[in-house]
């Protein structure tokens, strides 16, 4: 194939996902008016609905313009030879092909930040702001994207230049040695993003001694969990939302409470939202992600070593000379197709694990105070009750809630509340 057909592959690449992306959008916007599941039929009042509508509808004008916005710019900028361009200052910069992609990538890095910084600001001092969700200052938002910079320049240039590193030495055999880097590398961070990562971003604290720690403690014990590391987080710098997650495994796991999550929620909502947390554990499926992800990285690398040496790889980005940076990237754009379809297998598994957390919260604490609790965080975070069951398989990690409550009383409930 011609760098010419690859070049005008990408960009119909980029124009059908944008096409997909739009007309599901516009399925699922066209369902906001619908009528409300049985399930959760009274959830908001006429208020609250219209309210809900009005930021549903915000979100999907913001969506459609940043969409096209990036989908178009993206075009322009690949069909004018905007990544030569990069190229030719990267280049510039050294002869040594390490500092060449080092060079190449900080240059698209700071160029797409450029563009999506603008857009994320409009969203949360906007959208965000004008339904009541915002808590984040301007100072700490660019304090947020200063750390988040250094981030990406201190753990993406430093796994870049290893993976560069790895290709020079070894050759298309690259990918092994690139593959078990990320292996670790995701090992680690599921083991310690919570102590390493998250408190450059929150504060982070013990759940202070109290009826709340009591319960979960009777709680864990009652399901042979063994929970030494119940953490709060300050989510309410940012945000009025909240939430909960599960961490790690073994001697490192812990469960983090949004602050958010434990000033809307009674205790024994609290406590049923733990057990869906701790149904993840106990049904592995916080493993398998790690592994299912591992393997498509692997997979993944594997292909790109297949093809990464073609020059016409490099070359359909419009560089003057082929390069290992330039075929890396061309190769993530005509590989996205792939990826929308693996998106699409993991989201169906992530629905999946949710349901089976749920079950698991249902027969191990009891049903109805998770559905309490999922009922009021959906009205706080104003979520579409109604989405287009074709933006459910696309896009929805969790199943709607009208679906989650429905399976949640599918049962009798074999255990009653704890005390």
């Amino acid at each position: 194939m011609s760098a010419t057909f690859l070049l005008y592959l990408i960009a119909g690449i980029l124009l059908v996902q944008y096409a997909i992306d739009t007309v599901l959008e516009y399925l699922n916007a066209k369902r906001f008016d619908a009528p409300l599941p049985p399930e959760v039929a009274g959830l908001y009042d006429e208020a609250e609905y219209r309210k809900s509508q009005e930021y549903k509808k915000a979100n999907y004008r913001f969506g459609q313009w940043s969409s096209a916005l990036s989908t178009f710019g993206m075009l322009a900028f690949l069909l004018l030879g905007g990544f030569g361009w990069i190229d030719a200052m990267a280049t510039s910069v050294s002869t040594h092909p390490l500092l060449q992609a080092l060079a190449f990538f900080g240059i698209v890095f700071v160029l797409s930040d450029l563009l999506t910084t603008p857009l994320s600001y409009y969203h949360t001092f906007v959208i965000e702001e004008r339904f009541g969700f915002n808590k984040t200052t301007p100072a700490l938002f660019w304090t947020d994207k200063l750390k988040g910079w250094l981030l990406a320049l201190v753990v993406g240039g430093g796994l870049l230049t290893a993976i560069l590193v790895f290709y020079q030495w070894a050759g298309s055999g690259f990918w092994l040695y690139a593959w078990g880097l990320i292996a670790v590398f995701s090992v680690g961070m599921n083991l310690f993003y919570s102590r390493l990562i998250v408190p450059l971003f929150n504060r982070q604290e013990p759940l202070e001694d109290g009826p709340l720690k009591s319960q979960i403690e009777q709680y864990a014990r009652k399901v042979g969990f063994e929970l030494k590391k119940i953490f709060v987080i300050d989510g309410s710098r940012r945000s009025t939302k909240a939430n909960a997650y599960f961490s790690g495994f073994g001697s490192q796991k812990r469960v983090t409470l949004y602050d958010t999550l434990i000033r809307d929620l009674e205790q024994e909502e609290v406590v049923a939202v733990l057990a869906h947390e701790v149904g993840h554990y106990k049904r592995r499926h916080i493993l398998i992600n790690l592994l299912a992800s591992i393997l498509l990285t692997g997979i993944t690398l594997y292909v790109l070593s297949v093809f990464v040496n073609h020059p016409e790889l490099s070359l359909a980005l419009g560089v003057k000379n082929p390069s290992f940076h330039a075929a890396l990237l061309s190769f993530g754009l005509l590989y996205s197709p792939i990826s929308e379809v693996t998106g699409l297998v993991m989201n169906y598994f992530s629905r999946k694990f949710e349901f089976q957390a749920d079950a698991y919260a249902r027969e191990t604490y009891a049903a109805e105070p998770l559905i309490r609790s999922l009922k009021k965080l959906s009205r706080n975070h104003l979520s579409n009750l109604t989405p287009h069951p074709a933006y459910v398989v696309a896009h929805y990690s969790h199943p709607p809630l009208a679906a989650r409550i429905a399976h949640l009383k599918s049962r009798p409930e074999p255990t009653p509340p704890i005390a």
